[in-house]
């Protein structure tokens, strides 16, 4: 019967501890600057991607006002869940910018928004109290926000993407909030958010609202996938993933500069060749042989009549003008003599 039991509330009791959210387990509640402690937890989305810093001027109760500028982010250490939304993770111990009351902050990098705190003192780091909560007034974000805007020509050339991001916030709290300080913040990746202070110029009265709308800039040839954060008092409010193009123009330009610079520098260099080059005596350029004469050198060419009708005339050294074979009528033969008379002519038999 009790094993029975044992099954049937096993699974309502893994229910009821993923219903109460993240929670962090931490080995040693106080180590000093140099040592480390062991950092666990449970009840995280599957296969989710956390961050793990020390955060000074922070209690659970309250998280980490001052956000990540209060916690040592050079120390901080990722960690992965496994399927069952477990970790365990070490984390060396290092003081934070700003003095204690301080605690383990663990918080969500990609994914659904989570965070949990647990209470830790960096032995030896000064302790200062928590500063005042600020008026009553409170603002929530009352619709999605939405980043408006879009890219031109010269953004396609490497020119830093703008975006206007808007929503609408409403005042929750007892007090008018006048003049708000909102932080918006971009990411790229899995990379943390670079905040940046921008206030919004007017007064919120409890339970009004309004719409805001803040310019959102990145860095000259930027692209990717990017996140943009709001928050303000510390929380995050909302957050928009922003899909940035890649700036072809750019790649186009250096591509025609990699095929113009080449040709240029060619045609510079053979003008200047046939600037620097000797010329022939006299001025006179010999760009080569003429038709005629080069037809009358290929072998196997037979030239044109007109070119049969042309007189040639003999240049050969060891033939006198008299004596020019060209000139005894077409005879290729040596010179004989066809007298009657001659002794070598043969007579016939009987003739008179």
């Amino acid at each position: 019967m009790v094993a029975v039991l044992a099954l049937l509330l096993g699974p309502l009791a893994g229910t009821a501890a993923a219903a109460a959210g993240p929670t962090v387990k931490l080995s040693k509640s106080q180590a000093g600057t140099g040592g480390s402690i062991t950092v666990s937890g449970s009840g995280w989305g599957a296969r989710a991607l956390l961050m793990i810093l020390v955060c000074g001027q922070a209690v659970p109760a309250r998280g980490v006002p001052g956000g990540t500028n209060s916690c040592a982010n050079a120390d901080g250490r990722a960690v992965t869940t496994d399927a069952k939304g477990r970790f365990s993770r070490k984390l060396p111990v290092a003081e934070p910018p700003v003095p204690c009351p301080c605690v383990v902050h663990v918080a969500t990098v990609t994914g659904a928004k989570a965070e949990a705190d647990a209470i830790f003192q960096v032995a030896g780091h000064a302790v200062e109290p928590l500063p005042a909560e600020t008026g009553g007034g409170r603002l929530s974000v009352l619709t999605d926000t939405r980043l408006d805007g879009s890219g031109g020509l010269l953004t396609w050339f490497g020119a830093p993407p703008a975006r206007t991001l808007a929503y609408t916030v409403g005042n929750v709290g007892t007090s008018a909030v006048r003049n708000p300080v909102f932080q918006v913040g971009t990411a790229h990746g899995v990379f943390a958010p670079q905040w940046e202070d921008q206030q919004w110029r007017g007064t919120i009265r409890p339970g009004g609202k309004a719409r805001i709308e803040l310019p959102v800039e990145l860095t000259g040839g930027a692209h990717g996938e990017y996140t943009v954060s709001l928050k303000y008092g510390g929380k995050v409010l909302a957050e928009q993933p922003w899909g940035v193009g890649r700036p072809w123009g750019v790649t186009l330009f250096w591509a025609l500069v990699c095929l113009v610079v080449p040709t240029a520098l060619f045609r510079i260099g053979m003008a200047v060749v046939d600037r620097v080059r000797p010329r022939p005596a006299g001025g006179i350029r010999h760009r080569g042989l003429r038709l005629p004469e080069l037809a009358l050198r290929l072998p196997g060419f037979k030239p044109s009549t007109a070119a049969h009708a042309a007189p040639v005339t003999s240049t050969l050294p060891w033939f006198t003008p008299d004596a020019d074979p060209g000139a005894a009528g077409g005879r290729l033969s040596a010179p004989h003599d066809d007298s009657p008379t001659s002794p070598t002519t043969p007579t016939r038999e009987g003739s008179t």
